[in-house]
């Protein structure tokens, strides 16, 4: 159905049905580097009050770490609520500030200048995003540069420090700021 697909920000890209690309994390930083990010991720979880905690606070994904502090088998009322509590107290924003200092003593201490840069973005509801310097939304757009006259983007986290941010900047992308599905469409309907 779509010549291109995408994943994880084009980490894993297909062509047609081919698979064209594929990176990941872990080979990326080493088994070792990846322990100890996932230990300094566990420290700021364990130091972050919540007004609930539900489970799953680390995801794995090919190319980034996903990390909610009140983690992601909460329901969508406790997402709702979690939402509305982190604008006011700035959990996401606390957590990355904590996991990027602790991080940049740990390269550091252990001279490992040879490693990419973290970035950090905060994703949708509940979770921040730690990934590669690069490894954003725009990632995918390395294979599709020059094939499309126009490359238009739909996204939420448009802000700085938002998810999509990169990739609506973007001077390849024709950005649309969005809050809903029902947006898109009304956008996409006004493009035909």
């Amino acid at each position: 159905m779509f010549r291109w697909r995408f994943s994880e920000n084009g980490l894993l890209a297909y062509h047609n049905e081919q698979c064209i690309h594929k990176k990941s994390f872990v080979e990326e930083f080493t088994e070792k580097h990846h322990n100890r990010l996932i230990n300094i991720c566990l420290q700021v979880l364990s130091m972050t009050a919540c007004p609930v905690k539900r489970g799953t606070f680390i995801e794995y994904r090919n190319g980034m770490l996903n990390i909610s502090p009140i983690g992601r088998a909460c329901n969508q009322d406790e997402r709702d609520e979690f939402e509305k509590y982190d604008s006011i107290h700035n959990i996401r924003k606390k957590m990355i500030s904590q996991i990027h200092e602790l991080w940049k003593s740990y390269v550091k201490e252990e001279h490992l200048n040879h490693l990419p840069e973290l970035n950090f973005s905060i994703g949708g509801q509940i979770s921040i995003d730690i990934f590669p310097k690069g490894w954003d939304k725009t990632y995918c757009l390395q294979f599709i540069d020059d094939k499309y006259k126009e490359i238009h983007f739909f996204g939420d986290k448009t802000h700085k420090g938002g998810n999509d941010y990169e990739i609506y900047q973007d001077r390849l992308v024709i950005g649309h700021k969005v809050n809903t599905y029902q947006d898109t469409i009304k956008i996409l309907e006004g493009l035909e």
